[in-house]
């Protein structure tokens, strides 16, 4: 799918080709249209109409209509918001997310969601709001699937619509990689920590990866930096997650490659530990038994390390590699 912004001619017209496109657009989705009552007759949607509303839209300079292709077919379109009239709202809105019916239920309408929130994260947006009329459950069902959460009910300031708000935090996609270090009798080395959003966890070794650095590469430095232990290597991967956090006050979604290796039982050791874990927020680390491990007193990171240990052991790790 290629999102771009609308263009018009240079009288400010819409190309009559593009207004028949976004005409068929809008007359296909008759359900909505009735539910929004924005214009005067669902079924006889005309190209004048359409053209007035665009226009309408566009004499806000801060409202981008964005046209959504496919193979180069017009399948859907969405108008964004950057500043709301309210001072007191800092994020952009989605005003308007619309999906050819004909290509319905194709992943188009995600797809088109998560480009609008692309183009709001790489403009240094945290969050997105848009706004689901009251009798519309299926849109509200369609936003709460991609993580939008009702914050608010009031009407719309256009027409008075009743209206429930909807809020959702951009994360910053961070890739990371870990490594379970499992001594002779089977415990598995973690630190502690305290994060803003998630509360107390325990997780492995390990930490972000630097540029053009692979996940394997990325999990051996941080062991090293983090324990002091350079005679260790990646050894099979474990698992791979994803989960959300805060870190340094960023939103993140974290995609993690989890590494298992044999090693001795010893604690870390080496010059610059102390500053390194104060810099990364590592609180304590300590080596967790398979059965304290199994019973998660705290939460710990990746969830179900103990069982996934244990199918690594039992499948054999010369097996898993």
């Amino acid at each position: 799918m290629i999102l771009q912004p609308l263009a018009l001619t240079s009288d400010h017209d819409l190309p009559a080709p593009l207004l028949t496109e976004l005409t068929a657009l809008y007359t296909s989705n008759r359900d909505f249209n009735a539910l929004s009552g924005d214009f005067p007759d669902p079924d006889d949607i005309r190209p004048e109409q359409v053209a007035a509303a665009l226009a309408d839209e566009l004499a806000n300079p801060d409202v981008e209509v964005l046209l959504a292709r496919g193979s180069g077919q017009l399948v859907g379109m969405a108008i964004t918001l950057a500043h709301h009239p309210d001072p007191a709202d800092p994020d952009p809105w989605i005003g308007l997310l619309l999906v050819d019916a004909g290509a319905h239920r194709r992943g188009y309408g995600r797809r088109l969601a998560s480009l609008v929130e692309d183009r709001f994260r790489a403009a240094g947006h945290t969050a997105v709001r848009l706004a689901v009329l009251d009798n519309n459950p299926r849109a509200l069902a369609f936003w709460t699937a991609l993580g939008y959460e009702v914050v608010a009910h009031r009407p719309d300031r256009r027409l008075g619509r009743p209206c429930a708000v909807l809020r959702k935090t951009l994360r910053v996609p961070r890739a990371a990689a870990r490594i379970a270090v499992v001594d002779p009798d089977g415990s598995v080395f973690l630190f502690r920590y305290v994060n803003p959003e998630v509360g107390v966890h325990w997780a492995l070794p390990g930490g972000g990866l630097d540029e053009g650095e692979t996940p394997r590469e990325g999990a051996l430095r941080e062991l090293r930096e983090e324990t002091g232990w350079t005679d260790l290597e990646p050894g099979p991967l474990l698992c791979t997650w994803e989960h959300d956090f805060s870190r340094f006050d960023v939103h993140v979604r974290q995609h993690e490659h989890i590494y298992v290796t044999r090693g001795p039982h010893r604690e870390p050791t080496g010059p610059g530990l102390a500053a390194a874990h104060a810099a990364d927020g590592i609180l304590t680390g300590r080596w967790w038994t398979r059965r304290e491990l199994a019973e998660e007193p705290e939460p710990v990171w990746p969830p179900g390390l103990a069982r996934l240990l244990t199918e690594w052991e039992r499948n054999g790790p010369e097996r898993n590699g």
